[in-house]
């Protein structure tokens, strides 16, 4: 069954176009369903587990709707990190994750971004008018409001500075955070609202403005052990709670919360 599986995310991975779908090839290895904000970091964070453990990561990364629904449908991840507290929620509510096993681990901030020779300037103030800024045809790249987590920051955040209902018909609703990364750092948006995290990782990107954290929930990382895991996976959840990966976090920007 594991094995199926690989073949489906690889399958998914070449058709959808982004995020990176990658399997365990045996059941040694842990298997991390992760936030697409997460890549960088869980890319040091996986490197630096294996050499202390020699335990192998393997890493899907996409929209943490995305990912918390394929685990649903079977997926055999060993665990999932989510980049919003509901995505987790859904998962702990259909009794996918090993009781007590769930952590918050870091936090994020929500970020107005241009290209990086834009000369843009914004204030997010209430009533901010980003349409003027966009002009008519102008597009404004977020994840999708509808499912995807930084969609779902960056309606509220404009919702609280009555500026949602302007720009709305503008929005590009990509399929995780690092695809609206992308279409601003190609100059196909001449804004789009990312984490913090995701800006700094991007130079063809600035951050125009950060959004007041009381414009929206706070941004919040939680990880979990799904009731697939296997032996090295706890070993894992520990590794990314620990001092040692609190410092690989801070170097991208990520807030620790213990």
């Amino acid at each position: 069954m594991r094995k199926l599986w690989v073949v489906w995310l690889l399958v998914v991975a070449c058709v959808a176009g982004g995020g990176t779908a990658l399997a365990a090839d045996d059941s040694s290895t842990v298997l991390v369903f992760g936030a697409a904000s997460l890549t960088n970091v869980l890319d040091d964070l996986s490197k630096a587990f294996t050499e202390q453990t020699k335990v192998p990561v393997k890493s899907s990364l996409a929209a943490s709707s995305v990912l918390a629904k394929q685990i649903e449908a079977g997926a055999p991840a060993d665990v999932f990190f989510s980049a919003d507290l509901e995505w987790m929620d859904y998962l702990q509510q259909r009794k996918l994750l090993k009781p007590d096993s769930r952590h918050d681990v870091v936090g994020n901030r929500l970020v107005l971004i241009a290209p990086a020779d834009s000369t843009v300037a914004v204030k997010l103030t209430k009533g901010v008018d980003l349409k003027a800024v966009l002009g008519p045809q102008g597009k404004l790249a977020t994840g999708d409001p509808d499912s995807v987590p930084v969609g779902k920051y960056a309606k509220a955040a404009l919702e609280k500075l009555a500026a949602w209902d302007k720009v709305s018909s503008q929005i590009v609703r990509a399929e995780n955070v690092r695809a609206a990364l992308a279409f601003v750092a190609r100059g196909e948006a001449p804004l789009g609202i990312v984490y913090r995290t995701d800006a700094l990782a991007e130079k063809k990107v600035k951050i125009v403005a950060e959004f007041p954290t009381d414009t929206h929930p706070p941004i919040t990382y939680p990880i979990a052990l799904t009731t697939h895991a296997g032996a090295g996976a706890q070993q894992f959840v520990d590794f990314v709670r620990s001092k040692t990966a609190a410092e690989v976090f801070h170097k991208y920007g990520f807030v620790p919360l213990q």
